[in-house]
């Protein structure tokens, strides 16, 4: 019988070369407050959302234009597509979990081809961006107050995409990651995911770009007794009997 894997992605960093939003933020915001506000959410000081808020409050004299200009540089990682392909060819589950916007989501999306793959908010989870000449103006429809990592609750979306039947992967590098990853089987993990997971000792699987995780995958749907990760069972478990 085949395995039924949920895979949950991160998208700034992740699909992403560079991290789109601070990018963005550090093009069009006051670089000292931009670095000083990222600094806050870093060491805990504020949430995410605060964090957000705080930074489209720095923005100031430039156009729409501008800003689709400089996402139009952005580059994804070159093996997503054939990442993309294979988890269509074994009928893999893909979410998309960000603590971005959608705004620079669907312009890379589209630029690349893969739209029609990924739609918010079937496949996609992330917070709104309305963005207007010399303003941002963010919004939260998945935030939870509990969740101050992520302005949008992935482990929200995990939890209500996957069952018991299912083995839950994750793919992160980054502080909206640690949280929601702690509740998935299988974590492939790079940059802050990575020393977290090694620090907080979490089992994961270091990866550099998605033919990494591809090997992985097959290694791992080829074992006859695949075992869930006995921690993410419990957090899933105290989930499902928080809602």
């Amino acid at each position: 019988m085949d395995k039924s894997f949920k895979i949950f992605v991160d998208f700034d960093g992740t699909i992403t070369k560079r991290d789109v939003g601070d990018s963005i933020f550090q093009e069009f915001g006051e670089k000292e407050e931009v670095d000083r506000i990222i600094d806050h959410l870093l060491s805990n000081k504020i949430s995410a959302k605060e964090c957000w808020l705080q930074l489209c409050g720095t923005v100031k004299n430039f156009t729409k234009q501008d800003v689709d200009e400089f996402i139009n540089t952005i580059e994804i990682d070159d093996t997503f597509h054939h990442f993309v392909q294979y988890c269509n060819n074994n009928n893999f589950d893909v979410f998309i979990l960000s603590d971005g916007f959608d705004y620079y989501i669907h312009k890379i999306f589209d630029r690349e081809n893969l739209s029609n793959q990924f739609r918010i908010p079937e496949n996609i989870f992330c917070n709104n961006l309305e963005v207007t000449d010399g303003n941002f103006t963010p919004s939260f429809p998945y935030y939870d107050e509990h969740c101050r990592t992520s302005a949008n609750c992935k482990r929200n979306h995990i939890i209500s995409n996957s069952s018991d039947d299912d083995y839950t992967v994750y793919i992160g590098d980054g502080n909206s990651d640690k949280h929601p990853a702690q509740y998935c089987d299988f974590i492939f993990a790079k940059d802050d995911l990575l020393k977290f997971c090694e620090r907080e000792r979490i089992s994961f699987f270091p990866y550099v770009n998605f033919n990494d995780v591809i090997k992985r995958l097959d290694d791992l749907k080829q074992k006859r007794r695949l075992k869930k990760r006995h921690q993410a069972e419990l957090k899933r478990r105290e989930a499902y009997m928080v809602e």
